[in-house]
């Protein structure tokens, strides 16, 4: 499989100095391991770094340290808040210019006000696509060459069905929003541009037997809100893996877990659930700075520059489920999402 073939080259990056892992690693050696817990979490202080040097407890500004982003654009879906502020505010202090996309203008603005940024604010509202679509006019009149693509928004395990269009919530808006957004934006892609799809090792809770439900994307005949958010992070796996296949030799598209992080993306949950696992971040969350450091390696690391199709967790390359390596099932998604979107 492509993702597979396709760690060749990426997959051994260079080491590099790791301040958070060295912390760790002091505190391990020492014995002092619940000294950590206040900044870290529990498996943070037992987990060691990957192949590139790169792991659990590297922070965004750790992988990009010496980079050079000056004169490159990244556009930035969720950038308001969460990882995609954090991702905009270490992209931005390595010089690159962003463009920053929320679901309103004025709160992309507010975010880049707040940081600092002198970047681009857009609107974009996944779940409406003519609001997808007015983001992608906009992007192009912006006469930009896009050096990387982060689908970083999403909503997550929704209580209760909700539809948009005909479909369950979570699938349209994580998928077919940023399905829209992405290739409605290709030829604004560089030459040597990324393309960084956000999933989740959540697509694990994908439908075990199918993986992606074609005969139930409406979510009535059932709905489970983790099985529906699983099935969405399957799809931005797959839609990387279909991607990569598409996108002319230079230009790459990859997907990503970020880990556990405790940010406003549950804020549809359960209240119940939220307290739960409120409780238990302590275990085994990431900070933000940390959560945000898989999508700014794959985003900008030029160890990572020949990689394309792979699935990546703890600035790793990592393996997905089957389903995540389905490549008849990342076609058939592709041909769906075309089919969908054209009836928009």
């Amino acid at each position: 499989m492509q993702a597979m073939a396709a760690h060749r080259r990426g997959g051994q990056g260079r080491a590099h100095p790791q301040p958070a892992g060295a912390a760790v690693a002091r505190a391990v050696e020492s014995g002092d391991r619940l000294a950590m817990l206040p900044a870290m979490s529990l498996v943070s202080v037992f987990k060691r770094p990957g192949p590139n040097g790169f792991g659990y407890s590297s922070t965004a500004e750790e992988v990009t340290t010496g980079l050079d982003l000056h004169g490159r654009s990244y556009l930035i879906t969720g950038s308001n808040s969460g990882l995609g502020k954090e991702t905009a505010r270490v992209l931005a202090l390595r010089g690159a210019h962003v463009i920053a996309a929320a679901r309103s203008e004025a709160k992309a603005k507010a975010a880049l006000d707040e940081l600092a940024i002198d970047g681009t604010p857009v609107a974009c509202e996944l779940s409406e696509p003519e609001s997808v679509r007015r983001c992608v006019e906009a992007v192009a009149g912006l006469d930009r060459r896009l050096d990387g693509i982060i689908a970083n928004a999403g909503i997550m395990a929704l209580p209760k069905l909700e539809q948009r269009h005909g479909y369950e919530l979570q699938f349209f808006t994580n998928h077919i929003g940023h399905f829209l957004l992405v290739t409605g934006l290709l030829e604004q892609l560089g030459e040597r541009g990324r393309v960084v799809m956000v999933s989740s090792a959540a697509h694990l809770r994908a439908p075990r037997d199918q993986g992606i439900e074609f005969d139930n994307l409406s979510g009535e005949r059932s709905y489970s809100p983790w099985t529906a958010y699983g099935q969405s992070k399957l799809a931005n796996l797959l839609f990387a893996v279909e991607l990569a296949k598409r996108l002319p030799p230079g230009q790459t598209a990859n997907a990503l877990h970020p880990g556990v992080i405790k940010t406003n993306l549950g804020r549809h949950m359960n209240p119940a659930v939220v307290a739960i696992a409120s409780a238990m971040t302590w275990i085994g969350a990431k900070p933000i700075p940390a959560g945000a450091a898989t999508q700014c390696y794959v985003a900008a690391h030029p160890d990572v520059a020949e990689v394309s199709g792979a699935y990546f967790a703890d600035c790793n390359v990592a393996r997905p489920s089957t389903h995540g390596r389905d490549e008849a099932l990342a076609a058939k998604l592709w041909a769906v999402s075309e089919e969908i979107v054209a009836k928009l």
